[in-house]
């Protein structure tokens, strides 16, 4: 049995999931690429970062944090502009965390939505193929094998649903892992900037 022969006993419920499959794989790489880019260089950043807000001016820490692209970088500029400007540092500061960590959150749900929906589509397949197999049971009474047929071909839905879910938990648990560590690090640079250019309030 071949897996196009698998995959059109499955179901037309084989189709939904294997764009769940899809897009997990989409979601996973996209969400790597901004990863990546959005934690470049995150250790040399913050390690210099509060080196040079003791000992340079705003107006050169402003130009260093400008010149980094990652989300630190955003972070940190937007706390150090305010405070160039004689602006609220802190409300500066938490305005530009939400937004890079709504950024960094983005697309998560749709994978945690997947792990949840592609088990329920796959149970859906199955169940409907076990009523067309005892459907033809009662018409083809007295050939076992009709039915215990129809049921192991039911049940291609319902493994491949589960196998589209492990594989989406997965790839979840890892970038909300990254996220975490990610938020960790920019309530250091939040940290970094209020310590010496602004009043972070209890």
């Amino acid at each position: 049995m071949d897996f196009v022969e698998v995959f059109a006993k499955g179901g037309p419920v084989m189709y939904l999931l294997v764009v769940c499959s899809v897009a997990v794989a989409v979601i996973g790489i996209e969400r790597y690429v901004f990863f990546s880019y959005a934690r470049q260089g995150e250790e040399k950043f913050l390690m210099s970062l509060a080196d040079k807000v003791k000992t340079q001016s705003l107006d050169e820490v402003a130009n260093f944090c400008y010149a980094e692209k990652s989300s630190f970088g955003k972070v940190a500029f937007s706390g150090v502009l305010a405070a160039t400007h004689r602006e609220n540092v802190e409300l500066a500061l938490e305005t530009e965390y939400s937004e890079q960590a709504m950024k960094l959150r983005a697309r998560l749900n749709y994978l945690s939505m997947i792990v949840t929906l592609s088990p329920l589509l796959g149970l859906l397949g199955t169940i409907s193929g076990m009523i067309e197999s005892f459907n033809i049971f009662s018409i083809q009474a007295g050939q076992p094998l009709a039915i215990t047929g129809g049921i192991g071909e039911a049940l291609i839905a319902t493994a491949t649903g589960l196998c589209v879910a492990i594989f989406a938990l997965i790839v979840h648990t890892y970038f909300a892992q990254k996220l975490d560590e990610t938020l960790t690090e920019l309530e250091k640079t939040v940290n970094i900037v209020l310590a010496h250019f602004g009043r972070k309030d209890s």
